[in-house]
């Protein structure tokens, strides 16, 4: 198996969100190469289905795409934070829904060629409806599209955003397996 042994790194940016290291590896072969490494807290999404397959989703401005785009809520772990209590936070900030029962879909390493990242995964059932209190300087709007809709999306490609894919598939599935089969 192949092992890359740190040598040494050094911090070469300190952010609000990532540290940007640049690090030294030893290769199996003896070779020595550089590493950039993003180290990111990590983070959760939740994916709310209603009991009829209805799907509640953001549209947001992504600032490095230029662009909106249609996701599932989302949100980065506060140092030290668990999945669940973020996932509950985020879900009630940006959709103001609770959820009586979160079902962990597992997680999934976002960028594992550069970064530590990793997000958490969440389905959220037995919705009740709140009030929306997303962070200060978050603006969103809150759609709602069937899970068959969002999952057509996925497939050609109009959904772009790696963790909404995954949740809406790793969703679908987890319902279908359930006896879900509500059809749009």
């Amino acid at each position: 198996m192949a092992f890359e042994k740190k040598i040494d790194g050094e911090t070469l940016y300190h952010g609000i969100i990532v540290d940007v290291h640049m690090d030294h590896a030893e290769l199996v072969n003896g070779d020595i190469v550089r590493r950039e490494v993003v180290e990111h807290p990590g983070g959760v999404t939740v994916i709310p289905v209603d009991a009829d397959g209805t799907v509640w989703c953001v549209r947001q401005f992504r600032y490095p795409f230029g662009r909106e785009m249609l996701e599932v809520p989302a949100g980065k772990l506060e140092r030290g934070e668990e999945p669940l209590p973020a996932a509950e936070r985020e879900l009630g900030e940006e959709t103001g829904l609770e959820a009586g029962r979160m079902v962990y879909l597992g997680a999934c390493c976002t960028s594992p060629g550069f970064s530590t990242e990793v997000l958490h995964i969440y389905l959220a059932l037995e919705l009740t409806q709140g009030e929306a209190h997303p962070d200060e300087n978050e603006f969103l709007n809150v759609e709602r599209h069937s899970l068959d809709a969002l999952t057509d999306m996925v497939m050609a490609g109009e959904i772009d955003d790696a963790k909404t894919i995954i949740a809406v598939l790793k969703a679908r599935r987890y319902l279908e397996a359930e006896g879900w089969r509500k059809k749009s």
